[in-house]
């Protein structure tokens, strides 16, 4: 259980992340493509579309890399 003076942990699904990457460009693309096995997070690959991502979590997709940022980043993502 988190405690009342921590802040709230930053996390985006996965699913969200490869629309918000424009890695797809719509739910149904992202989950074929996370069910099929075609993405890796930090290295392992991930079939879960409801995985939480964190700031700093590596995400692989067609030889691809792309790093979750945080609110405070610029932008979500980096490639």
């Amino acid at each position: 259980m988190q405690s009342p003076n921590e802040p709230e942990e930053e996390t985006i699904e996965l699913d969200q992340f490869l629309k918000l990457a424009e890695v797809t460009q719509s739910g149904g693309q992202a989950k074929h493509l996370i069910q099929s096995g075609g993405v890796l997070v930090n290295g392992v690959v991930e079939t879960r579309r409801g995985k939480k991502l964190r700031p700093g979590d590596r995400i692989f997709v067609g030889g691809e890399e792309f790093v979750v940022g945080s609110d405070s980043d610029d932008e979500e993502f980096e490639s």
